[in-house]
């Protein structure tokens, strides 16, 4: 297991060392290494079992920081950086030449963030290098939002978790770049659309689900429990599984049936702000629960309901 602690100083220099740190982040907790150097992260990648055609997200402490790994090309990305960050917003920029291709899978665009947290943004003004940072978690699996999450899957393999409590947020965030002169969301988070909207005007969704990402967090299978997880109408779920021992995991109702060992509502009062934080804990529940499947519905698509909806369906069984 990792020592687990607040010690920013310690954290730091292993991070300047080239080990990896978990850190806290307001969307979920990241694997941290120093991105400027490869063979850093190159251990964030096998540490994940993480495919190296997949890109990570670096993390700086403000925008002045940024605009010295990344070209701020359009003054809309510029717009979104001053609105929204630190916070859940992930922008695609052309990255500058010092970002080791490595980081961005051979892409000549790096996805860049601020996070909202003060034991992380502490740190990187501490050490005054960006932290490539993905999800710190086995490749493909559920994220964590708290250092427990972290220590019962990488414990073994990272050397510090930063202890910064419960995500806030408990998605990932949200990804926005530019393409052909138009305003992109690549991957859908913890930043409504709605919200960017009101910002650039309107945006249009390219979420891709192959294994030729353009940003992280886009292949088509990702963020899965290790039970087999059906997401649709739950009725019709609990018919189409009736000999199985089901946990289900709800929003706002809640079905009864027999075959139902556990349920799990994201929110009773259906609220998807709070849907989005029990999310990723939910699932792990399921996963370690006494049911042999995982029935889940989908919410509203609104707001962060588009996002949670794109979680289930990365995660759900084919």
């Amino acid at each position: 297991m990792a020592e687990t602690g607040k010690n920013t100083d310690l954290a730091a220099d292993l991070l300047l060392r080239g080990k990896l740190v978990a850190i806290p982040t307001e969307t979920v907790y990241g694997l941290a290494a120093n991105a400027l150097n490869e063979t850093a992260v190159l251990s964030i990648f096998e540490a994940k079992q993480r495919p190296f055609f997949d890109p990570l997200i670096i993390h700086v402490p403000d925008l002045e920081a940024a605009k010295k790994y990344a070209h701020f090309h359009d003054e809309r990305v510029l717009k979104l950086a001053q609105t929204f960050w630190p916070g859940p917003l992930t922008l695609l920029l052309p990255k500058k030449e010092i970002i080791p291709s490595l980081v961005t899978s051979g892409l000549q665009q790096v996805a860049v963030r601020v996070p909202d947290h003060p034991l992380t943004l502490e740190l990187l003004q501490k050490i005054n290098i960006p932290l490539a940072a993905p999800s710190a978690n086995p490749f493909g699996y559920v994220s964590p939002t708290e250092p427990a999450h972290v220590n019962k899957q990488l414990g073994d393999k990272i050397d510090y978790i930063l202890d910064g409590g419960i995500s806030a947020v408990g998605l990932e965030s949200t990804i926005v770049g530019i393409e052909d002169t138009v305003v992109c969301v690549f991957r859908l988070g913890g930043l409504a659309l709605e919200t960017i909207e009101k910002v650039v005007g309107k945006v249009e969704l390219r979420i891709n689900n192959s294994s030729d990402p353009k940003a992280p967090g886009q292949l088509k299978n990702h963020y899965a429990p290790k039970k087999p997880l059906f997401v649709g109408n739950t009725k019709e779920l609990l018919k189409e599984h009736s000999g199985k021992k089901v946990s289900l995991i709800c929003f706002g109702e809640e079905a009864t049936s027999k075959n139902i060992t556990d349920v799990f509502n994201l929110s009773k009062t259906k609220n998807l702000n709070e849907a989005a934080l029990n999310l990723f804990k939910y699932l792990r529940l399921a996963d370690d629960s006494g049911s042999e499947i995982v029935l889940c519905e989908l919410l509203p698509a609104q707001g962060l309901g588009l996002a949670i909806n794109d979680r289930l369906r990365r995660a759900a069984s084919k």
